[in-house]
């Protein structure tokens, strides 16, 4: 590991806001702060909101400074990019942002039920191989059915058009409706934080004319869903890859 991903970390672990814990901790165990969230981490009864697959936070801290009534907390287990958005918070003195380093697969392990109100999925790796890796997926819907209230909310913005097309036919089998359901979400008149924050991914996607895509849906009785048999077409160029460039047809759109 290098000496600035070292140093990164060891900063990170004076941070107030950070908590940094190992898979073995919480692996088929409990989280100390499980059910206390609101009372011993932000010292308030404010919703909470997750951001899972945060990346550098720019989503986490870009919504805290916009919705100072809700608590956001950014989930990831890359440390090295969480630093920015954890530093950066840490720097304004933001009091309703805190990070969490950890797997998505043992989220579960951290929050009680009905503790979660929303969470964003901001350009996930779209997993075309293997549908249980989507972060939309009944095996991760499950897992976050387990924890947020019932009826509550979960946002999906991405470039894939493989990831929108899985998510909107997992949503039809299951007779889930939208709502919200774009895709093109600049082009379609949403003026609030959807469209308010752009990540540095999604600007690069924008740069290249890819569309983003974005639905919003409640999740209800998460246990009884069901995937959807469907043959997807994959995306034409690397969602998850992020250096390559996404291929044109001869009418210049997006293949």
């Amino acid at each position: 590991m290098g000496k600035n991903k070292l140093k990164k970390f060891a900063e990170m672990a004076t941070y107030p806001h950070v908590v940094q814990v190992s898979f073995d901790e919480v692996f088929n165990a409990d989280h100390a702060l499980k059910g206390k969230w609101k009372s011993d981490f932000f010292n308030n009864e404010h919703p909470i909101v997750l951001e899972l697959g945060c990346g550098k936070g720019e989503y986490t801290v870009g919504l805290a400074r916009r919705f100072p009534e809700k608590n956001f907390i950014g989930v990831d287990i890359k440390g090295s990019r969480m630093y920015s958005g954890a530093t950066q918070s840490l720097k304004e003195g933001l009091e309703n942002v805190g990070f969490l380093r950890t797997r998505i697969e043992v989220v579960q392990s951290f929050f009680a039920p009905s503790e979660v109100d929303e969470i964003w999925l901001t350009f996930p790796d779209p997993q075309i191989k293997k549908a249980s890796k989507r972060l939309t997926s009944t095996y991760f819907l499950k897992r976050y059915g387990s924890f947020l209230k019932p009826g509550g909310i979960v946002h999906l913005k991405t470039d894939s058009n493989f990831l929108y097309t899985y998510t909107r036919a997992l949503l039809e089998e299951n007779a889930i409706t939208p709502l919200a359901d774009e895709t093109d979400l600049h082009a379609s008149g949403y003026k609030d934080e959807i469209t308010g924050i752009t990540t540095y991914y999604e600007s690069k996607w924008l740069e290249h004319g890819i569309p983003i895509k974005y639905l919003k849906f409640r999740l209800h009785d998460a246990e009884r869903l069901k995937e959807p048999d469907i043959e997807i077409e994959p995306d034409s160029y690397r969602s998850a890859g992020r250096s390559v460039k996404p291929a044109r047809s001869a009418n210049n759109n997006i293949l």
